[in-house]
């Protein structure tokens, strides 16, 4: 998941697996959830993304494990 401050999209599949898997879909990452970039760190990670009205920091190496379609 790369997306630019204020940008949003659409999850549509999680490549994570085991432990991680599962708690990213505990926040509520899951096909169909729109994600919205709300701030970037000024070193580039972790960037806070709001899912489901809460604000969620994660890590890139995380979030590259999210893949979503941008929303049109």
């Amino acid at each position: 998941m790369n997306l630019k401050e204020g940008e949003r999209a659409r999850v549509s599949s999680l490549l994570s697996r085991g432990s991680m898997r599962r708690r990213l879909q505990d926040i509520g990452l899951i096909e169909g959830t729109e994600v919205e970039c709300v701030q970037k760190s000024p070193a580039g990670d972790p960037v806070a993304y709001r899912i489901r009205g809460a604000l969620i920091a994660l890590r890139s190496e995380d979030s590259s494990n999210i893949l979503v379609a941008c929303n049109g």
